[in-house]
């Protein structure tokens, strides 16, 4: 199974500091954000992951190299400028994933959720083509993005009433049929496929209650940041 990083973001909020730095390589708690994910897909026992990128990508080449340094293997794929959004991204990306299902990560995330779960997902028997990592809603993000549908992991769009909804964490697996319909060089979002999806009942969903940071923001990056540097 292999493992994919998103990585082509601009990172407008985080301005100034990715004028000059992408923002997976910003760092926290003493080493990039990117490199956390690396490391963690490591100890988990990934050797094969993609990198997508766009602004600055060449400074991401240049940090992590053939991924040799972390025990594993690195390729990568550049966007063009002004990047692909999440689902045309991970479609350019798709002769590099292979025809297995695999992880996801947003960049520009912590988190501690265990990704050796991500196997046993992709193994089970069922018709799932999608299985996102959901959290408590963030408060810049109060709204939330989708909910859980009692004990049998159904995640269905938030409607009227937003109380129990939950936010998608950047933490996703995916089946490669699930952008069949994509092609690839098509600038996409994620969420009309996820929509699609939950509508023909291929996609389902967990809550993460451990700890999880959206670094999205120079004040959120300064937080976590401190968070790491208390933990060590």
């Amino acid at each position: 199974m292999k493992a994919m990083i998103l990585a082509a973001g601009r990172g407008e909020r985080l301005r100034p500091l990715t004028d000059t730095t992408p923002k997976p390589l910003l760092r926290a708690g003493g080493k990039p954000l990117v490199v956390w994910h690396l490391e963690r897909l490591a100890t988990a026992g990934w050797r094969e992951v993609v990198i997508n990128h766009a602004h600055l990508g060449e400074q991401i080449e240049a940090a992590l190299g053939d991924g040799s340094a972390f025990g594993l293997r690195i390729d990568y794929s550049p966007e063009p400028a002004g990047a692909l959004e999440t689902a045309g991204g991970i479609a350019a990306a798709l002769p590099l994933l292979g025809e297995q299902p695999f992880l996801v990560l947003n960049g520009d995330i912590w988190c501690d959720w265990d990704v050796a779960r991500a196997r046993r997902i992709a193994c089970a028997p069922d018709q799932r083509r999608a299985h996102l990592v959901l959290v408590d809603n963030p408060p810049h993000h109060p709204g939330g993005d989708f909910r859980l549908n009692g004990e049998s992991e159904l995640v269905r769009p938030a409607v009227s009433s937003r109380e129990d909804a939950l936010t998608y964490a950047g933490i996703g697996i995916f089946w490669p049929e699930f952008f069949s319909g994509v092609a690839a060089g098509t600038k996409m979002k994620l969420r009309p496929l996820l929509d699609e999806g939950i509508a023909n009942a291929v996609v389902t969903g967990e809550r993460l209650h451990g700890h999880w940071v959206d670094v999205g923001t120079i004040a959120r990056l300064g937080e976590l940041n401190q968070q790491l540097g208390d933990a060590r």
